[in-house]
């Protein structure tokens, strides 16, 4: 028996998140079914971040236990041949047996994609949230810069969410703007539920001027969901790395 790592890259827009489901498609479900066919086994991953419905992915992790012989670096060729199009693994390898993706330090980056144009453009229609007021994308900089270091992200967390603890560390955090997009860059040890979504929804708030940058450490202190801004839709965001340190 060995323990195989996963790099899955995914298009979220015809999926209901990537944890399963009863009666909705998810990415989890379609890589135990493909992993279980190819290997004649009942085969469940685990993945390291459950992403939501419409959120898209270039590096997410999973692992899985098997007994086959392939090779752990051949299995994403294998696995690729039984995938539909939208869920592509970019890696495949041998890790320990107790390796768990969620249990490990970490870092992770989440983009968030905004097109700030007068009219949408249709092929960024699934990547990007299309907004056509002009947004300040410096003042949305400014803004960000207070949400790094360790913090109490209570404000920034769906009320609804079950966790031990809303403090979470951001190591980086940009907003640029090229063109007619904007992307919101943000690299942390972990997300609280919305959280990347809510930061996203609070920033073009300060872009559109109906907040001030400086009044993101009041929302900080405030620890209450209603003084964030907005959750912006999830069709922007993707998860683009995953980066262990041990």
């Amino acid at each position: 028996m060995k323990r195989v790592m996963l790099t899955v890259a995914y298009d979220g827009t015809n999926y209901h998140g990537w944890q399963l489901q009863p009666n909705a498609v998810t990415v989890e479900g379609v890589l135990n079914e493909a992993l279980s066919g190819l290997f004649g086994e009942d085969i469940r991953v685990i993945g390291a971040s459950r992403t939501d419905t419409g959120v898209h992915a270039l590096g997410n992790i999973a692992v899985f236990d098997t007994s086959a012989r392939m090779p752990a670096e051949k299995i994403s060729y294998a696995l690729n041949q039984r995938l539909p199009d939208d869920i592509r693994i970019q890696a495949s390898r041998e890790v320990e047996p107790d390796f768990h993706p969620r249990h490990r330090q970490s870092k992770k980056t989440y983009e968030y994609k905004i097109l700030n144009t007068e009219f949408p453009i249709p092929i960024y229609r699934l990547y990007s949230h299309f907004i056509y007021v002009p947004l300040d994308a410096e003042k949305m900089h400014t803004a960000a810069q207070y949400l790094k270091g360790e913090h109490d992200f209570k404000s920034f967390c769906n009320a609804a969410a079950v966790v031990e603890t809303t403090v979470r560390t951001i190591y980086d955090i940009s907003v640029e703007k090229k063109g007619d997009m904007i992307t919101i860059s943000v690299t942390g040890n972990g997300f609280l539920y919305n959280m990347v979504r809510i930061i996203a929804g609070t920033l073009i708030e300060v872009g559109r001027g109906n907040m001030s940058a400086s009044q993101i450490p009041e929302i900080l202190d405030a620890r209450t969901r209603a003084k964030a801004g907005p959750t912006a839709p999830a069709c922007g965001l993707t998860l683009v790395a995953y980066e262990y340190f041990d």
